[in-house]
């Protein structure tokens, strides 16, 4: 099984075709560019988030801490939870969806440029509205999850948790816009001879994930339409003081759109663990049928384990069986993928390059989450642990040790074919090592804090309770963490703009996204490639050779080759602004409602009465 050597370019080539400039950057339709926005934004607010880790690891490194109020604290684990979901993770896996889709497929483009463009947009606005009210200490602070009635006015006065409202909208607005383009991209812009079954595994674990989105989504949009109408217009869908509302109203909703959440977190973390380990095995993929319809059994099943969430609330023998049941069915299809990731490894010419590190420390990390996870399946035990930091530590092997390390593994997996340069691979084995080692001494000894009865959410605590060294451990954990990500952030920044020069193919992968050169051109494909196999660089099926050799042409500019690419427009960003400011109004007055919404009609109109664009050939 040989790689197919490509003329390796003397430097990463910029094509005359792209533009330049900042307002190149905001006008931009190119699923590249904006994979990239949604990269370097999504790692802002990664940071960001651990900044707000780093506060509370601190107020809890010792008894009775005060460096931070009781209300800021409830305010900075709120945020941490929120943006590491909702403005690192989730992002960052978009950050992948929209560069390397289109590429895997055989693609020019996504489906709707310019919708893609908006979804980033609304993003980022969101983003920005809800982060910000942190600097003026009126950051939400009812907790990631915002239990009713406890947010509603009537144990919620203030403005905080209307900011977590409205921005958890703006964001699932982003969200459900991405979700769409993609469907229908790798529904209907495959290339000839790409049957689902060749589909690469990252493009697969993607595909479901946004059936997750479009399923999971309008449900939490339903639970916080609901709560909105309950603090802005004295509606009592959750208010039990004043009309006696179901007060698991709001925990059911939340968790139907909840768990899935999980898997929308980590999915495109096993795709994209899925391809570097291959790569660097050297061998196909074990079992690639069956890890195709793990994912989607892991889905389906996804949506029939929320309840395992409020095994405390008293929902009864019959329903506490059910879910019990339904969780520990679900660990088949997550330990399956373990065992054909592990078999893909074994008695391959595995590579222990950092991409590898961080892939195989996926696979040893989750597994510990998992088992974890499998315990709560247990009413009982669940019952003795679900408000203890043994949950902590179970939510953050799966999502620290799960999604964080497949996502980092994919940065440096694909950093060579964003950017045409690799990176340090010295510096990327520091940062996997402190990532690793950091992330087991801060997390590990949660178990045990847990174990011994230490309760979440907590602000500060008396010593003697047997829980001080645990918290310190913890603690100095988390400052190895940051050091590490201090060593991604120079490996990243120095490495895109002096790293050693990659080459279309430095890791020897089978892909068709590895058959073009790196960066690749604003048209992706001189020539749409035909598929006539999953490994098409290694098993050196001529008709895809054939087109991969095209594609190989340096400097060339889409109109050297008659393609017509989609123009570069300003309106997506408009339309995303009206949308965020008519929110804001809700906040403010009726005028900022109607100048927001009067903004994003308007702007909206003119982008659906322009032109058609000739976007794909």
């Amino acid at each position: 099984m040989a790689s197919t050597a490509i003329a390796t370019p003397l430097a990463p080539t910029a094509y005359s075709g792209e533009q330049s400039g900042v307002w190149s950057w905001l006008t931009t339709v190119d699923h590249k560019r904006i994979g990239t926005l949604y990269l370097f934004t999504a790692l802002f607010f990664f940071m960001w988030g651990g900044v707000e880790a780093l506060i509370i690891r601190a107020q809890l490194g010792a008894p009775n801490q005060h460096l931070v109020s009781a209300e800021f604290y409830n305010q900075l684990f709120t945020m941490h939870g929120t943006t590491m979901i909702f403005l690192a993770i989730m992002p960052l896996s978009a950050a992948f969806f929209n560069y390397l889709i289109p590429l895997q497929i055989g693609a020019r483009d996504v489906a709707f440029p310019r919708l893609n463009a908006f979804s980033y947009w609304v993003y980022l606005f969101g983003g920005i509205f809800i982060t910000v009210p942190i600097l003026f200490a009126v950051a939400p602070d009812g907790g990631w999850f915002g239990y009713a009635p406890l947010t509603t006015r009537a144990y919620s006065p203030g403005i905080n948790i209307d900011f977590w409202v409205i921005g958890l909208q703006i964001l699932g607005v982003s969200s459900l816009a991405a979700a769409f383009n993609f469907l229908t991209t790798i529904i209907n812009l495959r290339a000839p001879g790409m049957s689902l079954m060749r589909m690469p595994m990252f493009t697969w674990m993607s595909f479901v994930v946004q059936f997750l989105l479009v399923l999971a989504f309008p449900v939490i949009t339903i639970a916080l339409v609901f709560l909105l109408f309950d603090r802005f217009f004295g509606t009592n869908f959750y208010n039990t003081v004043d009309a006696g509302a179901d007060p698991l109203l709001w925990q059911h909703l939340f968790w139907i759109f909840g768990h899935p959440e999980v898997y929308i977190l980590i999915l495109p973390a096993f795709g994209l663990v899925s391809e570097v380990i291959p790569a660097n095995s050297k061998k196909p993929l074990f079992g690639y049928p069956v890890m195709v319809y793990s994912g989607i059994l892991i889905a389906v099943l996804g949506f029939g384990v929320w309840a395992h969430h409020m095994f405390a609330v008293g929902m009864g023998p019959i329903a506490d069986t059910f879910f019990s049941l339904a969780t520990m069915l679900i660990g088949i299809p997550t330990g399956v993928k373990i065992f054909n990731w592990i078999a893909t490894m074994a008695q391959g010419h595995v590579r222990l390059n950092t991409p590898m590190l961080f892939a195989i420390a996926l696979v040893a990390l989750f597994t510990i989450g998992g088992i974890s996870g499998v315990m709560h399946s247990s009413p009982p035990a669940d019952l003795q642990q679900t408000d203890t930091y043994f949950i902590v530590a179970h939510f953050h092997y799966v999502l620290f040790g799960g999604s964080i390390m497949g996502i980092f593994a994919g940065i440096y997996h694909y950093f060579p074919k964003m950017t045409g340069r690799m990176l340090d691979e010295k510096l990327g084995k520091i940062h996997f090592w402190l990532y690793f080692v950091g992330m087991n001494i801060t997390f590990f000894p949660m178990h045990f804090a847990g174990m011994l009865g230490m309760p979440r959410r907590i602000y500060t605590y008396d010593a003697g309770q047997g829980w001080e060294s645990y918290n310190f451990y913890s603690s100095i954990g988390s400052y190895i963490i940051g050091v590490a990500t201090l060593v991604f952030a120079w490996n990243f920044l120095k490495s895109r703009r002096s790293g050693a020069i990659a080459g279309p193919n430095p890791w020897g992968a089978a892909t068709l996204e590895w058959t073009i050169p790196s960066p690749p051109p604003d048209y992706n494909f001189a020539k749409i490639p035909t598929v006539t196999s999953r490994y098409p660089l290694w098993e050196g099926k001529e008709a895809d050779l054939e087109s991969a050799r095209f594609n190989a042409q340096e400097g060339k500019t889409a109109a050297d080759f008659g393609i017509v690419m989609p123009y570069n427009t300003i309106k997506p960003m408009i339309v995303a602004f009206g949308l965020v400011l008519m929110f804001c109004g809700l906040l403010t007055s009726r005028v900022i409602i109607f100048l927001g919404a009067g903004i994003m009609i308007v702007s909206l109109f003119t982008w659906l009465l322009s032109p058609l664009e000739p976007e794909h050939h």
